[in-house]
């Protein structure tokens, strides 16, 4: 007798290994997000042993973050091509090797060229992330794995400093500051033998062309924007410094108007054109390079303040990061969990304002200290408020940015935003670096504190305004991480390296 009831349809049965493939991304994009600050606190063991000056340190910093952001867009797109399992094993290859380099640096300049390796290395890595978790998970899974992968990278980003003190007090086999790259060693090893082992193979598509024209024109354009800001102010800014910004401006347009012509030509741009035809969206690119330049610039000169102004070891001063963390905890957990969707767009505008507050109170800490009995607590309200303030717009700031994106353009969008993120922090320690040591030099380190938050307080006021530009709504939690089902495969990998 026929059975008239349908055949059950086969359903593959989700990879054996799924969850140690997310373990793995895990630790391997930590350890990469992590070496954007964890030398933070390794200034004045830098100065000791490689006789870093200050533009030496802003080098060896924000040089890291220069590379890794001005090549995020196109590792993302080489993954495309290439495949993700292959390109994020030659990024960690690369990124552990790297750092081995820069352990073994005999001098300063030496250790700057390997730091900007080591971001090259880390621009192939990050962006593939994202996308393997997406081929090895789907449905509700996907959503879990997200929810973990999220706001583990964004604690890798800040207890960068801490991690730091840690391994260069403790001085571990001798090793002081070198130790801070040794770690990556085992760990990348062991990531890469785990990678290679049970991450599936899936090759890429052949078919993808990687515009290297562009990418050549973004790396060029960055190094011209952040080279005369960390060499300014030690050379009294002679004018191939406003030459080269203004060269930097030509040659970010030039790439606009490349990406372009390459995608009116039938070819696929590093960068989707009709994104930068978004009001919302290029105002929202200048809100993330104000925020997030501000926001690691003062991060950069708190650490300096503590361990040059007022003779901190590294891991006091690593330790004296925490209120600022725990702010930032504080404040994207009220600002994430239920802020943001309560008043959509106003808690972009009441973070900066909070991070002002704070601001204004760690001014008047810095009046009254007394340098002979000056502790971490002196300081602690004001670095705590400002942290509350940044924790809120970090929870929320990309989904609201993206919000004015189309689904298929959220990959490319996402990239975008993770890479004006990465130059951003590098623009900030230059500046913020540049600010600070200006005083400090005179040994004013007060005054120099005092100027960073002066700048500070500027880059929050026009972040401000340009909250009102943006949507007054964000989009839903599945598409703050660019993994809506409509995503391209452009660049949807990057992740936001200091969301939590």
């Amino acid at each position: 007798m026929h059975d008239p009831s349908p055949a059950p349809v086969e359903t593959a049965e989700p990879y054996r290994w799924r969850w140690l493939i997310l373990a793995v991304m895990i630790v391997a994009e930590i350890m990469d997000l992590l070496d954007a600050s964890i030398v933070n606190v390794a200034g004045p063991d830098l100065e000791t042993s490689l006789g870093a000056g200050s533009v030496g340190l802003q080098w060896v910093i924000g040089g890291y973050a220069l590379t890794l952001g001005a090549g995020l867009v196109l590792g993302g797109r080489l993954g495309d091509r290439y495949g993700r399992r292959r390109m994020f094993l030659i990024g960690l290859a690369a990124f552990t090797v790297s750092s081995l380099l820069c352990a073994t640096a005999p001098n300063i300049e030496s250790l700057i060229a390997f730091r900007l390796l080591q971001g090259i290395a880390g621009a192939m890595l990050l962006p593939q992330g994202l996308g393997l978790l997406r081929e090895n998970f789907s449905g509700p899974e996907l959503t879990k794995a997200f929810a973990i992968f999220g706001p583990v990278l964004g604690l890798g980003g800040i207890i960068g400093p801490v991690l730091g003190g840690f391994l260069i007090e403790g001085d571990f086999f001798g090793l002081g500051w070198r130790s801070v790259f040794l770690i990556n060693l085992p760990i990348g090893i062991a990531a890469l033998i785990v990678a290679a082992t049970f991450v599936p193979k899936k090759a890429g598509d052949r078919t993808v062309r990687v515009d290297m024209t562009g990418a050549a024109l973004v790396v060029a354009s960055c190094a011209l924007l952040v080279l005369p800001l960390n060499q300014g102010q030690e050379n009294g800014w002679p004018l191939w410094t406003w030459l080269s910004m203004a060269a930097s401006v030509l040659g970010f347009a030039l790439f606009a108007l490349r990406q372009r012509r390459t995608a009116a030509a039938g070819r696929e741009p590093l960068v989707t054109p009709a994104l930068l035809r978004k009001p919302a969206f290029t105002v929202g690119l200048g809100g993330i390079a104000l925020f997030f330049g501000g926001l690691i610039g003062t991060q950069l000169v708190l650490t300096l303040f503590l361990q040059i102004g007022r003779h901190f070891t590294a891991g006091d001063a690593g330790l004296g990061n925490l209120p600022l963390a725990v702010g930032t905890a504080i404040g994207g957990a009220v600002s994430g969990a239920f802020l943001a969707d309560k008043i959509g767009r106003k808690v972009l505008q009441i973070g900066p304002l909070v991070q002002l507050a704070g601001a204004a109170v760690l001014w008047c800490e810095l009046d009254g200290l007394d340098a002979a009995s000056f502790s971490i607590w002196d300081i602690v309200p004001g670095v705590a408020v400002a942290g509350v303030g940044a924790g809120m717009v970090i929870a929320a700031l990309f989904s609201f940015i993206l919000a004015a994106v189309d689904d298929d353009e959220i990959g490319s969008a996402s990239g975008v935003l993770s890479a004006v993120q990465a130059v951003g922090g590098s623009l900030g320690v230059a500046v913020f670096g540049s600010v600070f040591f200006a005083r400090a030099e005179a040994g004013d380190f007060t005054g120099g504190f005092h100027r960073a938050l002066l700048v500070q307080a500027c880059l929050l006021v026009a972040f401000f305004a340009i909250t009102f530009l943006l949507p007054e709504k964000g989009r839903p939690e599945e598409e703050q991480h660019g993994i809506a089902p409509e995503t391209t495969a452009n660049g949807s990998g990057t992740e936001q390296h200091l969301t939590v």
